[in-house]
């Protein structure tokens, strides 16, 4: 019996592609969603300009004009880390959700290699153990290795959200202290 029937190779590959446009969708959910904030963002942005310059306008003196100016610094910096918070939660989300889908195919495929690798060592001819051993070491390597990388990307992820909130305080505070320093001028 061959262990590769054309019923599973084409199961396979159905499923391969399920697997490759759900992850597609994934990605274009991220996408439509930076999209929609991006002109938001434009709309909001553009909608603050015209009042903006309206109060500026009206401003009698200098001195209203430079103080209408100064008020707006720190308005417009903590919206601009609100704005790279919600573009790293959307980035951030997306990268969630493909790696829990990547790990699912990965250990799917895991359990079938393993199963492969079981029948295979099963059903091996005599005198063939060191190639079935050599087969479960490798499986077990790839395995470990996989695991390894995992390790490493989920701590990566928490070493750049931890700098990004850092950052973020870090720019909203830088904020708060120019915008009374722009109102004096």
């Amino acid at each position: 019996m061959s262990p590769f029937m054309p019923e599973q190779f084409a199961a396979v590959q159905k499923s391969s592609l399920n697997q490759l446009f759900a992850l597609t969708n994934m990605a274009f959910d991220g996408f439509q969603k930076l999209t929609e904030l991006n002109l938001q963002a434009v709309r909001t942005t553009l909608a603050e300009g015209q009042g903006n310059i309206e109060a500026v306008l009206a401003g009698k003196d200098l001195r209203e004009v430079f103080a209408v100016q100064g008020n707006l610094a720190q308005p417009a910096a903590e919206k601009a880390v609100a704005y790279a918070r919600h573009v790293y939660e959307i980035a951030s989300n997306t990268q969630v959700e493909l790696t829990k889908a990547v790990e699912g195919q990965y250990e799917q495929h895991n359990r079938n290699v393993q199963a492969f690798v079981d029948n295979f060592v099963k059903n091996a001819p005599a005198g063939s153990e060191a190639i079935t051993a050599l087969l479960q070491s490798s499986v077990a390597a790839a395995s470990s290795t996989f695991q390894s990388f995992q390790d490493a990307a989920k701590q990566t992820a928490e070493v750049a959200k931890a700098n990004f909130a850092k950052t973020a305080a870090a720019a909203s505070g830088a904020a708060q202290q120019a915008a009374p320093r722009a109102s004096k001028q």
